[in-house]
């Protein structure tokens, strides 16, 4: 087994945010790979809060981002389980992170739940369409679909979206991330956009 030193324990816990005692584990699960560890401290934040979103959040705060210039702005409500959580810092800045990621990626719904049936009937027809013209097999269309589908969710979605501090995770991931460090479960509830100039 390798030897865990204090650094690397405090270096894991610097990219992940999450507690000493849980990247301590971490890294002796995965013999002091770095990289390893991170994924595993990603998939036990997955398993922490699939746990806890069955819990009702109805705490929270609404936040704002106003852009430089003021020409662009963002009301945000995330909410968690406790009054108490919300006054944290970690959460505050969550807020603040998710507001100014609807300011520069323009969102247009929470999840992919919320899109409207018919919007991705005619999303998936166009992909298909788009496929059959650049002369894909049929047997492959579906596949090829689903795909172009991921990609059309990460445009719209909010919490399929590349964070725009660090696109190699998604905004989902951040918050499932944020909801193991605090133990709480946490929903964005809802959001506008406003940008000076632009119909509502």
């Amino acid at each position: 087994m390798a030897d865990i030193s204090a650094k690397q324990v405090k270096e894991l816990r610097d990219k992940s945010g999450v507690g000493f005692m849980e990247c301590k584990r971490a890294l002796v699960e995965t013999n002091g790979d770095m990289a390893a560890a991170e994924i595993a401290l990603r998939k036990r934040g997955v398993a922490i809060a699939q746990k806890k979103s069955s819990r009702a959040a109805n705490e929270g705060v609404i936040g704002s981002y106003i852009h430089a210039g003021s020409k662009l702005g963002v009301l945000v409500e995330v909410n968690c389980e406790s009054d108490f959580v919300a006054r944290t810092d970690d959460f505050q800045k969550l807020v603040k992170d998710v507001a100014m990621q609807i300011a520069a990626a323009d969102p247009q719904y929470i999840t992919r739940a919320a899109v409207p049936a018919d919007v991705v009937e005619k999303e998936r027809q166009i992909q298909r369409d788009r496929a059959l013209q650049e002369g894909k097999p049929e047997r492959v269309l579906d596949k090829i679909v689903d795909g172009r589908m991921g990609k059309f969710y990460e445009e719209i979605v909010l919490l399929d979206q590349p964070f725009v501090k660090e696109p190699s995770t998604t905004v989902g991931d951040m918050i499932q991330a944020a909801i193991a460090r605090l133990g709480e479960n946490m929903t964005v509830r809802r959001f506008q956009r406003f940008k000076v100039g632009e119909e509502s």
